[in-house]
């Protein structure tokens, strides 16, 4: 079965342009002239990957992108034609995967896309489960238990959280987590992003009831140590 994804942008060449290109490259896909529209549509039938334009009528990209983060992990990439950190870092801060600033290539959209589906574990191969403490991360169905309950991690926080249980006990430093996470480097954005990430997956493993904790190495990264009970 094709892999559905839904795109929102109110710039009609750019959605039939992504339209074209993604269904060439065998997915199935859905554009919205609103960021509304695709947020109803997600609500009575999920999609597997969401690109959102960021400047639209209605409610704009990112507060779509924080209202499907609120139900859903579903991956999304963000549009912007604005070339600021400040709306890279918003977008990942409100649970954005991946961002293209505008004018971008379409090829390099597909490749993005392909690549976010394959770290969601999509395609490709699979790896055994992996265990630190009460918490048991597993490639294969991606997804990280406390004690045999799920976390509820966002894809992004699932790939973070990945990087530091496979260097347990050493300390990951934020460019490492950039790259692996992101893809980046942190001259294209600030730290804060991983900063904000690691915020997130703390507050969900505490709810979970979880003993390990991600601990900050002032001025490098951060490392995972099992806490006390």
């Amino acid at each position: 079965m094709k892999q559905l994804i839904y795109a929102a942008d109110d710039e009609k060449d750019i959605l039939e342009v992504i339209e074209g290109f993604l269904e060439n490259a065998g997915f199935d896909v859905c554009i919205f002239s609103t960021g509304d529209a695709l947020y109803e549509a997600f609500r009575e039938k999920p999609c597997d990957l969401v690109v959102l334009d960021i400047m639209m009528p209605g409610r704009d990209g990112l507060t779509i992108c924080r209202e499907l983060r609120a139900i859903s992990d579903v991956p999304i990439v963000i549009l912007t034609a604005k070339e600021s950190e400040t709306d890279h870092m918003r977008g990942f801060m409100l649970g954005g995967d991946d961002y293209l600033i505008k004018p971008f290539s379409p090829s390099l959209l597909v490749v993005r896309i392909q690549a976010l589906l394959r770290r969601v574990g999509m395609s490709g191969p699979v790896h055994s489960s992996l265990s630190f403490g009460d918490i048991t991360y597993s490639e294969e169905s991606h997804d990280a238990l406390c004690n045999g309950k799920s976390i509820g991690l966002t894809m992004t926080e699932f790939s973070l959280l990945g990087c530091l249980i496979k260097n347990a006990g050493s300390a990951v430093s934020r460019n490492e987590l950039l790259d692996n996470v992101w893809g980046i480097d942190n001259n294209d954005i600030e730290t804060r992003v991983t900063d904000e990430t690691v915020r997130r997956i703390r507050r969900k493993m505490r709810e979970a009831g979880s003993s390990v904790k991600i601990t900050a190495i002032w001025g490098y990264g951060y490392k995972l140590e099992e806490g006390d009970e």
